[in-house]
């Protein structure tokens, strides 16, 4: 694999990931800014809130195929730069060229890297991707918080990857993106703590 060529897609999916759908639809159709109010994140969870559960959902999966799409592509044309590429989605959705370099906390596009890495790498879309999503949802259920099931449900699909992958190197760059994701929910872990972490109404 050439390392100048990884380095290009890297690139690439950092630029396609620095797009800020929360940002765009919310000023397109809502003639809103969401970075100006709730927790002034561009992800789904915050749009949602904001502009309700139709923009929530719709940015939320336009957030995760971000990463799928960016990674479909680069599958077929350099398969082993790939997962490279889509980790630099998510970083670019967390810190976005087009929007100020202040983006979401990358949950969505992380689904999104392992639904494509389910499909394409570890040949097992179930454990990669299906068992986390309902970890998720299972979560989301019982507590009612965005931040806890995001957090949760990848570090579960990190004990996935170290179980089931049979590949060292993609385990790894699993739990690297679960730690990056957990750092970003750094301000919600100390308000899970201290028992001020908002709550959802419902499931986006």
């Amino acid at each position: 694999m050439s390392i100048i060529l990884t380095i290009v897609w890297v690139l690439i999916g950092y630029f396609f990931g620095s797009i800020p759908w929360g940002l765009i639809i919310g000023k397109v159709f809502y003639k809103t800014d969401i970075r100006e109010y709730g927790s002034g994140n561009l992800g789904g969870t915050n749009a949602g809130r904001v502009l309700g559960k139709k923009a929530g959902i719709a940015v939320t999966i336009l957030d995760a195929l971000k990463a799928f799409a960016m990674m479909t592509i680069c599958y077929q044309l350099t398969p082993d730069a790939a997962p490279y590429c889509g980790m630099a989605v998510c970083v670019g959705h967390c810190f976005p060229y087009f929007a100020g370099f202040k983006g979401g906390k990358a949950v969505a596009c992380t689904f999104g890297y392992l639904l494509a890495l389910g499909l394409f790498s570890t040949k097992d879309v179930v454990f990669t991707f299906f068992f986390p999503l309902l970890f998720f949802f299972m979560m989301l259920g019982l507590f009612k918080m965005v931040s806890l099931a995001s957090m949760t449900s990848l570090v579960f699909a990190s004990l996935i990857g170290f179980l089931t992958y049979g590949n060292m190197k993609f385990a790894i760059m699993t739990l690297l993106i679960t730690i990056f994701v957990i750092y970003r929910h750094w301000p919600n872990i100390k308000r899970i703590i201290h028992g001020k972490e908002a709550k959802v109404s419902y499931i986006i």
